[in-house]
């Protein structure tokens, strides 16, 4: 199906798990939201994991190929870490998970980022902020967000509570952040509501023959 056709989803609580799930059957047919160098530059403008100033800079001074190019690097980076996350979650990551994040690492050594000393609105208390800003000088640096969203979830997430979706057919990955843990489904509106449609069909046909 043509990702066009259908927006994005985000419903993982984690940016980076939201990059894993840039892949996804939401009705019948697999979705590649970034199966083009198009696809990438509007999932990361829709993510907002790219201001929109230098999308238009990048799409304006990049050829077409060369967006593709970069396309295939993110494709075969979700899969890796797809990979990582699919052998670990459920439980606890540990001081050996580290050696397989070498790849990783090795982007996120790429990346040109440096502080900025911001003014604040009036209301907050202090006058300035520090923020990191990100320098685009290529193509290329479309990665950079990414390995940095990635990064935040082996960092920052307790992977006790990194789930797959229990429909069973879709592919989701979410943080599980509600109170109890006890999250399932991707989302209640779509896998939620066929587990319980699938359910109360089962009790009815158990009834008919029972």
């Amino acid at each position: 199906m043509d990702y066009h056709q259908i927006p994005a989803m985000f419903l993982a609580d984690a940016p980076g798990l939201d990059f894993l799930n840039s892949i996804a059957t939401p009705v019948d047919v697999p979705v590649d939201w970034i199966g083009d160098g198009e696809g990438l530059l509007a999932w990361l403008e829709q993510a907002g994991m790219v201001p929109p100033e230098a999308i238009a800079s990048i799409r304006a001074r990049a050829t077409p190929a060369e967006l593709d190019e970069v396309a295939e690097k993110a494709r075969s980076l979700r899969e890796w870490f797809r990979g990582y996350v699919q052998k670990r979650k459920g439980r606890a990551l540990a001081a050996k998970d580290a050696r397989e994040l070498e790849p990783l690492n090795q982007l996120l050594a790429r990346d040109e980022q440096h502080g900025e000393i911001v003014a604040n609105t009036h209301d907050e208390a202090m006058a300035f902020s520090f923020r990191l800003q990100r320098r685009w000088p290529s193509a290329e640096s479309l990665l950079m967000p990414i390995a940095e969203a990635l990064a935040r979830v082996v960092c920052e997430e307790d992977f006790t509570h990194v789930k797959a979706c229990e429909g069973p057919a879709c592919t989701l990955l979410f943080a599980d952040h509600t109170r109890g843990h006890a999250r399932r489904w991707c989302s209640m509106a779509v896998c939620g509501n066929r587990a319980k449609v699938a359910a109360h069909r089962a009790r009815q046909k158990e009834a008919k023959h029972g």
